[in-house]
């Protein structure tokens, strides 16, 4: 009696099918609330999967790689047909025929379940199943499930049969927070889908039907086995033979987990900050910041970069990068070991002469991935440093003068302002290059007042620099004293201009290209003349002379050219050096974060020490 009134429920449930059908569309004819409901979930869904991105070093290998979830979706037509017959033999042979959803499978399911007094049996097809992990929730109830048909025939009129078999395809999940079956491939065995043989494209294929059971880094033999059921489910509807089958279950499975990227954070947190600048560039958003009327408005226009850098993000990308892993594995480990005083930091930056590109970014010691990036973040002042770039180089060009240019180092007083030179000393008459040597303070502000503030400014703006403004327009900025400053990455772009003349802003970026391997954003600067070939002549020549005489010796002269130019703010609370050899442009910053006294290893010339480990070339 008990099976005669189950199979009588299971009956008069197909006319109550019919019915919910004929309500729901009469629904959406007369209100359309339900269709737009849906429509807003699938876009919600569709926006929320955040694809991974990977950034490759100068030689194309990757280094570096940002998911929370491992997505690699693959093209329906990329996607073997092998693998397309697992799924659909297996999940829902009946898929090319119904609208969504299989009503005597619903029947079948219905009746196993009344038998058992639970929801084991499911029932769905590969639509519903996409349903589910897109737009429902998987728990287990009667409601949940009618919604669910409700789903799959609105899916199935907006979305083509490929279009939901690739859906499928791509969004199951395979455990270990994988989604997909070309993820599925790359994660497991470390090669693409259409590399692996048939019998690890079914041992793949086994594991969405319950990623927990079968999971094969936990759970290998049941993984197993069901392959091997897969595949004779295969071979009995005659997508295989019975000889392949039995072979293809032979074939010995050997996994080869793929391990995430995560090499080089100091570097690959700068990469995601120019990254935005970059989009920024590309996309009007910059100028659209610097434009801005009133700080609110400012503000809106940087939201929506960072909204904007987030949903390319979100789009899976891969970032082609200037980066010299050797040159950054030597650069973070020499630095780290001369950072020996507890709290003592350093900041840097690497540019290849030949490029303009970035090699190499030095964030701190102890550096780890979202902390305060000392290369691109740390603001300070730079003290002489500033010298070449806003003092020498501006009055070589205002007119016929060179190092030998004769110019008074006494002391000096504008108004109130009385700089004075280290240790106090006071000088009379000396060369352009005899004051550059030994960093005269005295004869760097009166070579700041003959060229002019406005006009000795004014050969910064190429260089962009961001925290340089108006307000710091006074005599003592000949000697680096900004309100703010600048950053290591800045200083060493900025005289990246001595070595030919020449200047367009170092990149760490290349390319960003998207998952087809096109093309989303390149820099495309044009380089600008910064400075006559006689001033370059001239400034190597006085950075040369401070390596060989004066506040830079005890930099090695290992290649052919060698200059520099050192930097100490007030107090010693900073130490600056920036300069080049024949193949790198660098400078760096040495300090405490929370500004105190370091002369101590100013005398050990520690920021002269670091200089020659940054000009260092690995071979």
């Amino acid at each position: 009696m008990k099976k005669f009134t189950i199979y009588l429920v299971t009956i008069m449930m197909i006319p109550l099918l019919i019915v919910i059908q004929q309500a729901a569309a009469k629904e959406w004819s007369e209100a359309q609330v339900l269709k737009e409901k849906i429509g807003d979930t699938i876009e919600l869904a569709e926006s929320s999967i955040m694809l991974p991105i990977s950034m490759t070093d100068r030689n194309g290998r990757i280094f570096a790689e940002e998911y929370v979830e491992w997505r690699q979706p693959l093209s329906l037509e990329s996607i073997p047909d092998f693998v397309q017959q697992l799924f659909l033999v297996s999940e829902d042979q009946g898929f090319f025929e119904h609208k969504g959803y299989d009503v005597a499978a619903i029947v079948r399911a219905f009746a196993v379940n009344a038998r058992n007094d639970d929801m084991s049996q499911g029932g769905s097809t590969i639509t519903q199943q996409v349903v589910r992990m897109r737009f429902l929730t998987t728990e287990k109830t009667y409601e949940r499930k009618f919604k669910e048909l409700l789903y799959a025939a609105e899916l199935e009129k907006q979305s083509t049969k490929d279009d939901i078999l690739e859906m499928y395809l791509n969004e199951m999940f395979f455990g270990n927070q994988v989604y997909g079956i070309g993820a599925a491939a790359t994660y497991y065995f470390n090669r693409p889908l259409d590399e692996l043989n048939p019998a690890e494209m079914a041992f793949i294929a086994a594991i969405p039907n319950n990623p927990s059971r079968y999971d094969p880094l936990r759970h290998f033999d049941k993984t197993k086995k069901r392959q091997e059921l897969l595949l004779s489910v295969l071979s009995i509807n005659g997508v295989i033979t019975e000889q392949e089958a039995e072979m293809w279950k032979q074939e010995k499975i050997t996994l080869d987990v793929k391990s995430k990227a995560n090499e080089f954070n100091m570097y690959s947190s700068y990469v995601l900050a120019e990254l935005e600048e970059l989009i920024g560039h590309t996309e009007g958003f910059n100028a659209s910041i610097e434009g801005a009327a009133t700080p609110s408005e400012r503000q809106t226009q940087i939201n929506a970069l960072k909204k904007r850098t987030a949903e390319v993000i979100a789009g899976g990308i891969r970032i082609e990068t200037a980066l010299d892993t050797r040159k950054q594995k030597h650069d973070e480990a020499s630095l780290s070991s001369l950072l020996r005083s507890k709290n003592l930091q350093a900041g840097a930056a690497v540019i290849d002469n030949s490029t303009k590109e970035i090699v190499s970014i030095y964030g701190g010691k102890g550096f780890r991935k979202g902390d305060f990036n000392r290369a691109y973040q740390a603001v300070r002042q730079p003290g002489s440093a500033i010298k070449p770039l806003l003092v020498y180089a501006p009055y070589l060009e205002s007119g016929p003068y060179n190092e030998r240019t004769p110019i008074d180092s006494s002391n000096i007083c504008i108004g109130s302002y009385c700089p004075t030179n280290i240790g106090g000393h006071s000088y009379g008459m000396a060369t352009v290059k005899e004051a550059f040597r030994h960093s005269h303070n005295t004869a760097a502000v009166r070579l700041f007042r003959k060229v002019g503030i406005k006009e000795a400014f004014a050969h910064l703006n190429v260089f962009r620099f961001k925290n340089i403004t108006d307000e710091d327009f006074t005599y003592p900025a000949a000697l680096g004293g900004f309100h703010r400053g600048v950053t290591p990455l800045e200083l060493a772009s900025a005289y990246s201009s001595f070595v030919d003349g020449m200047y367009s802003t170092p990149h760490a970026i290349k390319a960003v290209k998207d998952r087809e391997g096109n093309t989303l954003y390149e820099w495309k600067n044009e380089p600008v003349k910064a400075w006559s070939a006689t001033t370059v002549s001239t400034i190597q020549n006085l950075m040369e002379d401070v390596v060989l005489n004066g506040t830079g010796r005890g930099i090695r002269y290992t290649t052919t050219y060698t200059g520099a130019k050192t930097g100490t703010t007030d107090r010693y609370k900073d130490l600056w050096v920036a300069g080049m050899n024949d193949r790198y442009t660098t400078a760096v910053w040495i300090g405490y974060d929370k500004p105190a006294s370091i002369q101590h290893l100013s005398n050990q010339k520690i920021h002269l020490r670091a200089f020659n480990e940054l000009l260092f070339i690995p071979e």
